[in-house]
């Protein structure tokens, strides 16, 4: 049984362990809509129930392989969340995105609209064959983005998506909402400007990196609202201990976060613990955190993933891990 967390001040529950649903749309036709239904079947069979998707992810595949098991089960027997910020347009009219390896027909452009929102939730319930999503986030207006385009997309959304959610959540169409990024910052910002219920913050609190601790995640606390860890492998570099594959936000990793790591891995070897299952853990550590959803992308990391964080991991492997420097010390 995986033990569950609230979202913010509402009533939905999520799984501590969830479902990052990016992989199955970006492997395109590597894996079979069989194989990804399998993933998704074990998943649940698992004890999951908080599943998450995009537009962006394989171009709507994602969602579209996602919709195909869900629909099949009881609406009120799992959590799903989705995006928006993109549409998917026809190839003519926008571009599609680097890394996808999907061969769906389409193409993205970004809208951070107000009417753009509404469209493209319309768009995602008819790709995963639902009638509704619980959580609704506003995918990607940071920096890591859009880099110095950043602040015109920041005030676009503050002045269309954002408000939209609002109004959607205001009219009981979804039950939270909130923003899907890779950093905290605008997370904050954000949190100063509207009542926001969660956000999804990929890479940036792990076992690896902890800047959140100091300011961010005491405001979420004051504020309500809870954090969903995506990318709580920071991307790859925790899970790997072969230097040639390791990724650190999904590019070749930085000699010192690779050292970083790898001392990491050593402290929870000598623990007797697979540094993944203290990987998965961590962010859990923290009041303001209620799941972490790993991608995955094959039915073994499924099951690899659910043994994993089954694990006992002893509180002496924390306290040497803040001891050494590695990972800092929650209370």
């Amino acid at each position: 049984m995986i033990a569950r967390r609230l979202i913010g001040a509402t009533d939905i529950e999520v799984t501590e362990l969830s479902f990052g649903g990016a992989p199955l749309g970006a492997v395109g036709d590597h894996i079979t809509d069989r194989q990804a239904a399998a993933i998704m079947h074990r998943a649940h069979d698992g004890g999951i129930r908080y599943f998450d998707t995009a537009p962006l992810y394989g171009h709507g595949l994602s969602e579209k392989r996602l919709g195909r098991v869900l629909r099949e089960l009881p609406r009120d027997d799992f959590v799903l969340s989705t995006k928006v910020g993109r549409l998917l347009v026809p190839q003519s009219e926008g571009e599609r995105f680097e890394g996808m390896r999907d061969t769906e027909p389409v193409a993205i452009r970004y809208d951070y609209s107000f009417d753009a929102v509404r469209r493209s939730l319309q768009a995602s319930l008819e790709r995963l064959g639902l009638d509704r999503v619980d959580i609704l986030l506003c995918h990607d207006i940071d920096i890591w983005t859009h880099g110095d385009d950043q602040p015109g997309i920041f005030e676009a959304a503050r002045t269309g998506a954002l408000p939209a959610l609002q109004a959607l959540r205001e009219e009981g169409v979804v039950r939270a909402i909130g923003l899907g990024v890779n950093e905290w910052r605008v997370c904050s910002q954000v949190m100063e400007e509207m009542d926001v219920d969660c956000f999804l913050l990929a890479g940036r609190f792990t076992l690896l990196e902890q800047e959140p601790l100091d300011e961010f995640l005491p405001k979420c606390l004051e504020h309500q609202v809870s954090i969903i860890i995506g990318g709580p492998y920071n991307s790859g570099i925790l899970a790997t201990d072969d230097r040639r594959r390791a990724t650190y936000d999904y590019k070749p990793a930085p000699e010192h976060v690779w050292h970083k790591a790898q001392a990491i891995r050593r402290m929870c070897e000598s623990h007797g613990i697979d540094p993944r299952a203290a990987a998965l853990r961590y962010p859990l550590r923290h009041p303001a955190v209620a799941a972490v959803i790993p991608g995955v992308r094959a039915i073994e990391e499924v099951e690899t993933n659910l043994d994993l964080f089954a694990t006992d991991i002893p509180d002496a492997l924390w306290r040497d891990l803040a001891d050494a420097d590695l990972a800092r010390a929650i209370d």
